[in-house]
């Protein structure tokens, strides 16, 4: 279990968009799962995912169908996942996941919000040693399924740990980011409903600053926040 809450605090320090921002952010997802791999959700995973997803945020269906539609257009801007690196205020490290047509507006956007509050950005991969990229399917309990077993057959599939929601009763697994379409295929096969998939940067270790600093810190993912190119932020900031 220990991991376990390792990782619980990562998804805390994601960025919690929202709504109408959680609807935009699937939206561009799904722009780029489909230009990446078509629109049929049986053979693009990805978008398999994405759909599972907005439906776990009750996501408009007329919604999701108009961003596969824009997606197909051929006129529509090609987003692209750009993930910036950098040290926030008291050398806390910042990952900034961003979905973006425009990487000259994006990259300058996201160097101001780091530098105006004491922070620095850094190159591409400077603080992937820092983190582990890890995904998480939240998936429904049914009756019969035995924890200990399901997270022993899922080893094999690249899972960490398995563990249930005490407050809604689903079952939360935890595993590599590369073993997601692995995970996910285990599960179809066995008919467990997924609610819900996440895909997180978890810190291996955490930064103490001082208040003053976290001031300065909270701040800056103000200005991230209302940046529509800003997918999530993942940081290891030690929170009280």
């Amino acid at each position: 279990m220990g991991r376990a809450f390792e990782y619980r605090k990562a998804r805390i320090f994601a960025r919690n968009a929202r709504l109408s921002k959680t609807f935009t952010r699937i939206s561009k997802d799904i722009t780029i799962a489909v230009k990446g791999a078509g629109a049929d959700p049986t053979t693009n995973s990805r978008l398999r995912m994405l759909l599972q997803k907005a439906k776990a945020e009750s996501m408009p269906k007329d919604s999701v169908e108009r961003a596969i539609k824009k997606a197909l257009d051929k006129d529509t801007a090609d987003y692209k996942e750009i993930i910036y690196e950098g040290y926030g205020p008291g050398g806390v490290a910042v990952l900034v996941v961003t979905a973006t047509d425009n990487n000259t507006r994006t990259v300058s956007n996201v160097r101001s919000y780091i530098t105006r509050h004491g922070g620095t950005l850094g190159t591409s991969g400077c603080l992937s040693f820092l983190f582990e990229h890890k995904c998480l399917f939240k998936v429904e309990n049914k009756e019969g399924i035995d924890l200990e077993e399901l997270e022993l057959e899922l080893i094999d599939f690249g899972v960490d740990e398995v563990e249930q929601d005490e407050e809604t009763g689903e079952i939360i697994i935890y595993g590599a980011f590369e073993s997601n379409s692995k995970i996910q295929a285990y599960l179809e096969e066995r008919n467990i409903e997924i609610k819900d998939v996440e895909f997180l940067y978890a810190p291996n270790d955490y930064k103490e600053i001082t208040e003053e600093q976290k001031e300065l810190f909270y701040k800056m993912m103000d200005k991230m926040e209302e940046d529509d190119d800003v997918q999530n932020v993942f940081h290891n900031m030690k929170e009280d």
